[in-house]
């Protein structure tokens, strides 16, 4: 089942026209680890916009600089690997109840602070089949469901890191979380870029190694 979970996550990320459509839920990921980092390092979180061509905002007030600023700017782009090994933590430990109702409480906080139609449309959605699936699937439907969302998260939060370093070679993304990063401190975008990458990379293959059924792998030898 795992590997299974696995190659259908990892199709979903890189078919093109599947990724279209379940990008969104990679940028609710980005947009709420702005979110939750900005609260966090105690910075005002006026708001949060998702948008239909799958990219978001997260407005924060506070000191223009320092660790706070910082922070938050760094954490969008590894919230969804570092959600994604979350997620294969709990589901490898049998937690998979716990896990659901996690992703309830995390989406109903969101929901609060969302300022535009898209975006409560898309949490309302997100959150609604996560209920449908705590309250109506089976067990073993359950324990399916949390392992594809943990490699999803797990694969999709690679995909954008690489298109971020693709624009940015490009030109065409001078307000980048990198370029914000570049401007709050001595490093250059491209030193942020590779971090992204090296974190969420990391995260995949802790993640797998949780997620990997050893007892049954040495079983089966």
């Amino acid at each position: 089942m795992t590997a299974l979970a696995a190659l259908v996550a990892l199709g979903v990320v890189v078919y093109p026209t599947s990724w279209h459509i379940s990008r969104g839920l990679i940028t609710v990921a980005h947009e709420g680890g702005h979110a939750l980092v900005a609260l966090l390092t105690r910075r005002k979180l006026q708001g949060i916009r998702l948008h239909s061509d799958t990219s978001g905002v997260t407005l924060t007030r506070g000191r223009p600089t320092g660790p706070g600023m910082i922070f938050t700017a760094a954490a969008g782009y590894v919230a969804p690997s570092l959600l994604g090994l979350g997620a294969a933590w709990l589901a490898a430990a049998g937690y998979i109840t716990l896990l659901l109702w996690t992703v309830l409480l995390l989406l109903a906080c969101m929901l609060l602070m969302i300022r535009n139609l898209f975006g409560v449309v898309s949490l309302l959605t997100i959150g609604g089949a996560v209920f449908a699936l705590t309250w109506l699937a089976k067990p073993d439907i359950q324990a399916i469901g949390a392992q594809l969302a943990a490699w999803f998260l797990l694969f999709g939060g690679i995909r954008p890191i690489l298109e971020l370093r693709r624009k940015r070679r490009q030109g065409r993304a001078p307000e980048s979380d990198a370029d914000q990063l570049a401007r709050l401190t001595p490093f250059p975008g491209g030193f942020f870029v590779f971090l992204f990458l090296l974190v969420s990379a990391g995260a995949l293959v802790v993640g797998a190694y949780l997620l990997t059924p050893w007892d049954l792998l040495g079983r089966l030898s």
